[in-house]
Parts: structure tokens; sequence; C-alpha cells
């Protein structure tokens, strides 16, 4: 509960990313850039998905959705920071700031537990293939899906629910060009402790258990690789694995460094680097990471690129 002598605060002012004069439009080229990147790749990964019968399996069904993720989950972050960036004052309503952290825990949560079900998909791909078809059906890819969004929601709602309780007197100044939850523990006026116990046991627990699923998948792969007779095939099954493992261990790490070590183990500006990764760089490399190793994809672009030249 607040103090008596406090003054509820009704917005926040982010520190940004820098107010070096020099440095910003740099800064604010390089991100747009970025943003326009991401959406180019995730909608262009989307469209093309859609569009090749060829890619009409669960795995491309998966990789529709992460970019349809990725696509909401940068754009929870990107448009605010650069309008913030050629700006003197960054100011987010208390409203805006729990809205934004809502929509962007909730897309952090779910896109952990879609990679989770694309291991799964890959298990059995190449572990089962007479089963695939069968158990990878239609209805079970969605409910995969859906089960992720519903986890990333119920998560985001636990731990919006908890920034309620706490009071903001001020000054109410954010270390940071985003809503997350470390820097808003740090601006609050009330005891943290249960915030920050709850951030690190289900960030944990989704970190963990969708990464022994990964892993559990995974030892199941290797298994099923290394009786493979046909070196084309292990090969095959290598590449589409690689482009996941990279993607896992690339947002994993920055959100491990991020959110599952103590307020005061890490700078505020190592922080930001690490929020800039996973909520900027990872949604862009995403579309790059399963396009430019996947012969398919690259087989489904040549086809529409050539559908288009003759009609």
């Amino acid at each position: 509960m607040s103090d008596d002598n406090c003054t509820e605060v009704t917005q926040f002012t982010f520190s940004g990313l820098t107010e070096d004069p020099q440095l910003k439009p740099i800064l604010f080229t390089l991100f747009l850039g970025t943003y326009v990147l991401t959406l180019a790749g995730n909608l262009g990964l989307i469209a093309l998905i859609r569009v090749s019968p060829q890619l009409h399996t669960p795995m491309y069904f998966f990789l529709g959705n992460l970019s349809i993720l990725d696509v909401f989950y940068t754009s929870t972050i990107s448009p605010k920071m650069l309008l913030d960036l050629p700006t003197k004052t960054k100011a987010i309503s208390f409203a805006g700031c729990l809205t934004q952290f809502y929509f962007y825990a909730s897309f952090a949560t779910a896109e952990l537990y879609l990679l989770a079900a694309m291991a799964y998909d890959r298990y059995m791909a190449i572990s089962k293939p007479l089963l695939y078809e069968v158990v990878m059906s239609p209805g079970v890819c969605v409910s995969l899906v859906a089960v992720s969004y519903l986890v990333g929601l119920l998560n985001a709602i636990v731990h919006t629910s908890a920034l309620l309780w706490l009071s903001f007197c001020g000054p109410p100044v954010i270390n940071n060009f985003c809503c997350d939850g470390p820097p808003l523990f740090v601006v609050a006026s009330t005891d943290t402790r249960l915030n920050e116990g709850l951030m690190f046991v289900l960030v944990g627990f989704n970190m963990m258990a969708t990464n022994l699923l990964i892993l559990t998948s995974y030892a199941c792969i290797v298994v099923a690789v290394g009786r493979m007779g046909s070196a084309a095939g292990r090969r095959k099954a290598c590449s589409t694995c690689a482009s996941h493992l990279a993607a896992v261990i690339i947002f994993d790490v920055s959100a491990t460094f991020n959110y599952m070590q103590p307020s005061s183990s890490n700078s505020p500006e190592s922080k930001k680097i690490a929020s800039i990764f996973y909520t900027i760089i990872v949604p862009m490399l995403n579309p790059m990471i399963y396009s430019l190793r996947n012969k398919e994809v690259k087989h489904a672009l040549t086809d529409f690129i050539r559908r288009k030249m003759y009609f």
C-alpha cells in the first residue's frame, strides 16, 4: 500500500538509450532500419507460407506463428522507442506503461512455448516419421499454438496485477527505453520483493519447462539422426534443427541475462543492451535464420517469383 505522504504518479519518463545529440540520429536510423527489416522479413515469410502449398506443413505453420508473434512483440516496443529517441522528454502514462508491459510479457512468454512446440514438431518429424502426420494433425498444431498464447496471457496477467499493488511516488524516471519489470521495481516506493520473487519463479519455471522439453526433444533427435543410414538425411535433419536451436539460444541467453539475475548484479546499461537484443534484434534475426539456411523456403520463394513473372 502507498504511504500517506505519497502522491501517486500518473506518468513515467524513460531515460532512453542516450542523451548524446550526435548519437541520437545514428541510433534512430539504425533502429528504424531494424524495425523495417523485422516487419518486412516476418510479414514476407507469413505471406510466402500462406501462398506456397509446399509450405503447408506443421513446421511452417509454427514458423508462421513465430513470425506473427515477432511482429506483435517488437511492435509493442520499437514504435514508442523510435518516437522517443529524437525528443528530450520521453513520457508514457501509467496506464500506457502497464499496457506495454502486459503485451510485451504476453508475447515474450508465448514465444518461449512456441519454440518448445517447434522442437517437439522436429522430434516427431525426425524420430517418428511414420507417425508424424497422424500425431501432428492440424488440430494438434492449432492446440499447441493456442496453449502458447494462453500461457503468455496468463503469465502477463499475474505480473501486471502484481505491479498494480506497487506505489510509485517519484521521481518516476525509468532507466530504460520501455516498461519492463526490473526497471519498474527500482522506481517503486514500496517493497518489491513479492514482484521480484514472482518474476524469478515464473520466468524461471517457463524457461526451465520449455528448455527441458527442447533438450529432451533434441536428445531423441540426436539418437534418431545417429541411426540414419543416409548422409543426405542427416544433413537435412541437422539443417532444420540448427535454425531452431540458433533462435532458441539467442532468445534464452538474452532473457536469462536480464531476468534470472539479481537487480544489483549487472548495471542498468548492460541490461538495456540485453533488452535491445531480445526485443529488437531477435525478431529481425528469426526470419533470416529460418530462411537463409532453408532450401524449402528458397524454393518456395523462387517458385512464387516465377509465377508472378509469367502472370
